[in-house]
């Protein structure tokens, strides 16, 4: 369940581009998804450039629909080399862009997204906008409880032991946020194949720097984590979900669900290892 469904409850049809698993880094839209634009109301976006495809398949859809950036009055965090890298299917994929897009890794920002659509909705639907208020305070409730359990079980890991790798640099709003350190094989190669130098530089960093955990990502590819795990001599600990939630009977089928199953994977790794 997502935010905008939460927010919306029963007034709204809610139509998701890309869906459970899916990389809207490299998703590429269907006809189907014109069609919907041009029939909706209101267009959420994340904004930030994550959603490359969604700018032109706007303007395809010549919808006239409100579009909400909900990234709005975020602080951006700056891209450390103007992008990053995705590993799929074996190839390094660059995203460029000058400030990194996965702002809701902080619950802090992920509050800032709920109001941004209460706005919207409620300048679509002003008699459901009561409606639209209440569901978002409730909801905004569970996110502080779910910041809090988040500090609290970072907290009771030691200083020393709060370094993980991952597979891509999507947790930099997590780490400043709730001070886990995220090391990944962004920019290790440019090539289908890091090559040995490249994994042998991140396995000194992940030695240097004490991490006590490995994890693969939903939208990942795996196998040069694998790599990584094996050189370093960690098991990977488990999956984290970066940009994409997971289907129903997943780990991570909301928000909260999704931020509750990262700390706590994390968290449990770190103090497993």
């Amino acid at each position: 369940m997502t935010s905008a469904s939460r927010v919306g409850g029963d007034r709204i049809a809610l139509k998701t581009l890309v869906g459970p698993n899916g990389d809207a880094h490299v998703y590429e839209p269907k006809p189907a998804d014109a069609i919907a634009l041009a029939g909706a109301d209101v267009v959420l976006t994340n904004g930030l450039e994550l959603e490359g495809f969604l700018d032109r398949l706007i303007t395809a859809s010549a919808t006239e629909a409100d579009i909400i950036i909900l990234t709005d009055g975020i602080e951006p965090r700056e891209e450390p080399g103007g992008g990053h890298y995705h590993f799929i299917d074996g190839q390094a994929i660059f995203h460029a862009g000058a400030y990194d897009p996965h702002a809701r890794q902080s619950v802090a920002n992920a509050k800032i997204y709920v109001e941004n659509i209460v706005g919207a909705f409620c300048a679509a639907d002003a008699d459901g906008c009561e409606a639209y208020t209440a569901n978002a305070e409730r909801y905004l409730g569970e996110l502080d409880a779910l910041h809090t359990e988040i500090i609290e079980r970072v907290a009771a890991l030691p200083e020393d032991r709060r370094t993980v790798v991952v597979s891509h640099n999507a947790f930099g709003y997590f780490e400043g946020e709730y001070g886990i350190h995220f090391l990944s094989p962004q920019g290790v190669s440019t090539e289908s194949e890091a090559s040995a130098a490249d994994v042998g530089g991140l396995i000194r960093e992940i030695r240097d720097q004490n991490a006590g955990a490995i994890f693969s990502e939903n939208i990942a590819d795996t196998r040069l984590i694998e790599q990584i795990a094996t050189e370093a001599g960690l098991p990977i600990s488990d999956v984290l979900y970066s940009d994409a939630l997971s289907g129903p009977d997943g780990a991570a089928p909301s928000y909260i669900a999704m931020m509750h199953h990262n700390a706590q994977a994390i968290t449990t790794g770190l103090a497993a290892n």
